[in-house]
């Protein structure tokens, strides 16, 4: 089937994380069953029909956001069908995004994040408690995305060198710094998970309590937990907390380009908006304590 080719392209050639190619999956699946066209007959899409879905995505109430990402869906799908000549012409290339209001990300604030690490008793004395910590510590400490960190493996340490090697997007490794304090953790940490696994093999350094592979939910769920003993923003992911290591290096001088390397963008573009969120809080600052702010 065109779309089991496509989405194996996206996982074999383009190496995408199995959650963007499950979100291009599921914006393909909504596009032929709004559209009630059928991936048989790719040939005969015309303009008018992707038109016709956009409008149909509006109707629905989905975000200006949401819909450009289905669009931008849209556009690498038809782009293969070309290139696997199932078609001569993308029609997706004719349709332009539509204008997004800039947003910028929800940070927490350093005492917020203080708090986490030092209130006595959060987190447990035990092998779920030193696991928590780790996650949260590592997603600070590092700014690592939710599928790096559920990926690393217990050779992807060097407690030599104080080092982590991070697998990113697309396959493309860096190394991330480690601190004397997080490899205590770390250390602790694998005393405590050898009795979980009890000789059972398990190559990978976070595991559930009954010593499987993490998964994304479940750090999900760790995350926003013990973000809502500390803050009160609505928005308690494993991102917000890359998005609070980025924001609060800045804050304190780091060179962008440092803190783009870190964090594993591969242009400045990207990184850049972080320089926004530091300028709006100097903006916020001058107006609130300036006599004639």
């Amino acid at each position: 089937m065109l779309v089991e080719k496509f989405l194996n392209y996206l996982k074999n050639e383009r190496h995408y994380s199995p959650h963007t190619i499950k979100s291009y999956h599921n914006d393909l699946v909504q596009f032929f069953e709004l559209s009630k066209l059928s991936p048989k007959l790719i040939a005969k899409i015309q303009l008018k029909d992707i038109r016709d879905w956009i409008i149909c995505l509006k109707d629905k109430n989905n975000s200006t956001r949401t819909i450009n990402r289905k669009i931008s869906s849209l556009k690498t799908f038809f782009n293969f069908c070309k290139r696997e000549k199932h078609i001569s012409v993308n029609p997706v290339l004719k349709i332009r995004t539509m204008k997004e209001p800039k947003r910028l990300p929800v940070v927490l604030s350093e005492s917020s994040l203080e708090n986490l690490f030092s209130l006595e008793g959060l987190f447990e004395n035990n092998f779920q408690g030193f696991r928590d910590r780790l996650i949260l510590e590592l997603f600070y400490l590092t700014g690592i995305r939710l599928t790096e960190l559920i990926s690393i493996k217990i050779d992807d340490y060097d407690t030599v060198k104080k080092e982590l090697k991070i697998l990113g997007k697309r396959n493309k490794e860096r190394v991330i710094p480690l601190t004397n304090s997080i490899l205590k953790l770390l250390n602790d940490y694998l005393k405590l998970r050898s009795k979980i696994l009890n000789n059972k093999n398990q190559s990978f350094l976070f595991v559930t309590n009954s010593g499987k592979k993490s998964y994304p939910k479940m750090i999900y769920r760790i995350v926003n937990y013990y973000l809502s003993m500390v803050s009160s923003s609505k928005k308690r992911s494993p991102h917000i907390l890359r998005h609070a290591f980025a924001t609060h290096l800045l804050n304190r001088g780091a060179d962008l380009n440092a803190i783009k390397d870190l964090l594993g963008h591969s242009t400045l573009l990207s990184t850049q908006v972080y320089t926004q969120i530091s300028g709006e809080k100097i903006k916020k600052a001058y107006k609130k304590s300036h006599p004639r702010g």
